[in-house]
């Protein structure tokens, strides 16, 4: 479990004046070709976050950096020892130039002949809380903090030594946490769970995990993590010891299985609930392992102060929507993922080998210390274990025969026993309260029992005054004049209610009545449906207690048309029905691409011919459940709230605004600084179209021969867009200098049509190559969006067999699209969202042409 350090909030300490230097990452762009190095630009973000993390960095000579957040940078010092445990040392850290932010999540290797040269890896990472003021510590030469990470925990200080303008010492403070052993701790990254040599060397435990997979003969079968149907446990009311069988700690958090194909993560609730968005520093996690395909199994937890799983603090951040709460919380509220399973790797389906094959093969895969955990256990000794269990006060066991394959759905070669009986029921009403009491007296509860929902008694104690005036009104609208459930008691003093909500009861047992004896209130459960309160016997399957799916219920989704016959082509008399019927029509071809990625409309109110407005922020009144992330603004100085169309229903939300211009991003919010591909933006301006389609043939034939696959699309108004598939392999700045590379050879092949000259009246006619479009914040064209122009065209992916001197780009439009579609297989733009070429080889192949 990811400890707290302690119960000390994280606050920010008030400022004392302290003006922070000007221009904070001057000297880090300085020092590097950025253009050169994976290390990201960054920016300056606002003040406010906690974060720290220490980075083992093999340069000319081995060291550690550590970084501390302060005013939208992270102070940096070079620590050549490393840190230490042990108060009585006291290791000398050089402080170093600020860092962006995004140099938290940093490691790789940085090539030779940039500043810094060598092999990174986030070594640990955590938060901080600050026990002085930050600016004044920089002044006064001492710093004091308390880090809550994965290897380092406790207060530690910072002095800055008289004698040198930069150097500090790094001394750990006594407290619960200090220790004399050497070393202290792993010396592996928190993240790839590689050492520094083995990053360096290119060395992976995945030879070992394939050669064990062919030894053992498992099937060769890609999976993904949608193709899992999660295994589950059958209940037992006793532990019990037995040769051949495992033990897991029972934690109290969402079922969860992860996926990696290539450089896409996903994490999905046992009901294939998507949860990436949800806990993004577990997305990150998945992202730096060192392995391209694979599929884990386990829950995700969220540590109260004490270290124990808590339940409700899991629950707020299964109810976070918007990307900058998630953010603060993923700092404030950390989630570990416990991976108990293997399910598949590379091109391996591993459910068929025992599970004690399958652990022993995910040991080697998952870090020693960080956000992903093994999930340990014990052979044998199941009733030795539960003791333990219950010492600490946990949920309970899970008991595993050590040769059972994975299988879907319930089976009893997995078992579950609870340290404390726990069940799910459904409010069904409440009783009048009594003496000082506010609000009602009891929860009356029911479950279903052979199909019909059954009264099981009444529930009293455990609940706080703030939350029975919640619950109470909360339930008073739901009331009815007869009970829902049979065999409720009769008489006056009850108020019965809808069953529309579940909580959660601790009980010592069922009386022969079939009323809970000694019930305790725990929780409400808003993740739970009524229908899932089923009644167990012993000799029945116990509805699953935990469920991944997000803490609150699906929000339906309800979009309000209006002025559907409001005509916004003049000339063709397309209306705003008819843009939302061909939206519907596209949609399942066009969400792909918009689908994670920050969205800029241009809507016309009055059609193509009126006044227009450019739109990033999205507005106040649009509904709760249209999904927006917060971008930050180098421009505004603050974050913007972009609209991310995940569904059908958000793009028709769209739509419905008047938005003829759909405009994205080329990376996705998950990887901002990282796009999915390069544009070359062939513009006709003055030169035929003819020139245009030469061009593009040119440029095919060209990827062609450096073996760089290129994609193309009509932009929808006048020229070509073509698409270099880059797989998040560069950054922003990485792909604009690929970009120019690509179309100063494009020129130089055809230097009678084409130009890379930016002032129109200095192009003579030719078809202007662009690359500029490039860039963090660079937009595209939607693919299958529509243009306002007259014809209501759209941007269409293309065939290359379709880029002949008779192609037509007006031919594509709202009415001819859906026909199109109808008849095609296939995308034929859609393999630029995954591919990842080699892009080193491709420059190096087009030196030569």
């Amino acid at each position: 479990m990811r400890p707290s350090g302690s119960d000390r909030p994280l606050k920010r300490v008030p400022a004392t004046g302290y003006t922070p230097r000007p221009m904070p990452l001057n000297e880090y762009r300085a020092k590097r070709s950025l253009e050169k190095t994976p290390e990201p630009a960054g920016i300056v973000r606002p003040a406010g976050g906690h974060t720290f993390v220490i980075q083992k960095h093999w340069a000319t000579r081995m060291h550690y950096d550590l970084r501390i957040e302060h005013e939208g940078v992270l102070l940096s010092w070079a620590v050549p020892k490393g840190p230490s445990a042990n108060p009585a040392d006291k290791h000398v850290a050089i402080q170093t130039e600020d860092h962006p932010l995004e140099y938290a999540d940093f490691e790789g290797i940085i090539p030779e002949g940039n500043y810094g040269a060598g092999a990174m890896i986030v070594w640990d990472r955590g938060t901080f809380v600050p026990l002085h003021d930050i600016a004044e510590g920089l002044e006064k030469g001492k710093l004091l903090f308390e880090f809550r990470g994965y290897k380092l925990r406790g207060t530690w200080t910072l002095v800055k030594l008289k004698k040198a303008e930069k150097e500090w010492l790094l001394i750990k403070e006594r407290d619960g946490y200090v220790s004399t052993a050497a070393p202290a701790y792993p010396e592996t990254s928190i993240l790839s769970g590689l050492t520094v040599e083995q990053l360096k060397h290119h060395e992976t435990p995945a030879a070992h995990v394939l050669a064990e997979l062919e030894r053992a003969k498992a099937a060769r079968r890609r999976i993904r993590a949608h193709d899992v149907s999660v295994m589950l446990a059958e209940s037992r009311e006793k532990p019990f010891s037995r040769p051949g069988w495992l033990f897991e700690m029972k934690y109290d958090g969402y079922r969860l299985i992860a996926g990696r194909e290539g450089s896409d993560v996903v994490l999905l609730s046992r009901n294939k609930r998507a949860l990436t968005p949800t806990f993004p520093e577990i997305a990150l996690a998945l992202h730096k392992l060192p392995y391209d395909r694979l599929v884990l199994d386990g829950e995700v937890v969220v540590a109260a102060p004490n270290g124990r799983p808590s339940f409700q603090s899991l629950q707020k951040r299964g109810m976070l929507r918007r990307a900058p709460d998630i953010r603060r919380a993923a700092q404030e509220l950390p989630a570990t993922f416990y991976v108990f399973d293997l399910l598949a790797f590379d091109e391996f389906d591993v459910r068929g080998l025992p599970l004690i094959e399958r652990k022993q093969l995910l040991r080697h895969l998952i870090p020693e210390k960080g956000v992903l955990q093994f999930a340990d256990h014990i052979e044998d000794r199941g009733e030795e274990f539960f003791r333990a269990a219950e010492a600490l006060d946990v949920e309970g066991m899970v008991g595993k025969r050590a040769d059972a394959k994975y299988r879907a759905g319930r089976s009893a070669d997995w078992i579950k026993v609870r340290a404390s009986k726990h069940d799910d029921f459904v409010i069904v009403g409440f009783t009048e309260p009594g003496g000082s009491r506010s609000g009602f007296g009891a929860l009356h509860l029911a479950n279903f029992d052979g199909g019909a929902l059954a009264y099981a008694g009444s529930v009293g104690t455990g609940f706080t005054a703030k939350l029975i005036d919640d619950t109470h009104k909360l339930l008073l609208p739901l009331a009815r004049k007869q009970p829902p459930c049979e065999h409720a008691p009769a008489g006056k003093g009850h108020t019965w209610i809808e069953p529309r909500f579940v909580c959660e009861v601790k009980y010592l047992e069922w009386t022969e009545e079939g009323l809970l004896r000694h019930p305790v209130f725990m929780r409400m459960r808003d993740d739970k449906n009524p229908e899932e309160c089923v009644r167990v016997r012993s000799a029945e399957f116990e509805e699953e207690q935990e469920t991944a799916a997000v803490a609150v219920a699906d929000v339906e989704k309800n979009v309000a048309f209006s002025n559907l016959d409001k005509v916004l082509w003049p000339e063709d008399g397309y209306t705003k029905g008819d843009l939302i019927d061909y939206y519907r029509a596209v949609s399942k071809w066009m969400l792909p691409y918009l689908q994670d990625r920050p969205l800029v409309t241009t809507r016309f109110p009055d059609g193509i011919h009126g006044k227009s407005f450019y739109q990033k922020d999205a507005p106040d009144f649009a509904p709760d459940w249209l999904r927006r992330e917060a971008v930050w603004s180098e421009d505004s100085q603050r974050d913007l709230h972009y609209f991310i169309c995940d569904d059908e229903a958000a793009l028709l939300y769209v739509a419905n605004s008047a938005a003829l211009l759909l405009h994205v991003w080329s990376s996705r919010v998950g990887s901002l600084e990282r796009p999915d591909w390069c544009i070359i933006d062939l513009d006709p301006k003055q030169a035929p179209f003819t020139d245009v389609v030469q061009v593009a043939r040119v440029t095919r034939e060209l990827c062609e021969r450096i073996e760089l696959p290129a994609f193309v699309k009509t932009s929808g108004s006048s020229g070509l867009h073509i698409l270099i598939p880059t797989g998040r392999q560069l950054t922003h700045e990485q792909s604009r200098m690929f970009g120019e590379v690509l179309a100063r050879a494009i020129v130089k092949q055809t230097p009678a049509m084409a130009t890379v000259e930016r002032m129109p009246n200095k192009r003579a006619g030719k078809v202007y190559v662009d690359y500029l479009q490039n860039g963090h914040g660079k937009l595209l064209a939607a693919p299958y969006g529509v243009r306002p122009l007259p014809g209501a065209p759209v941007s269409a992916p293309l065939d290359w067999k379709e880029v002949t001197d008779k192609l037509d780009i007006r031919a594509f439009n709202i009415r001819t699209m859906p026909k199109r579609l109808e008849r095609m297989r296939q995308d034929p733009l859609r393999d630029v969202l995954s591919l990842s070429p080699n892009l080193l080889r491709a420059l190096e192949r087009l030196s030569t042409v």
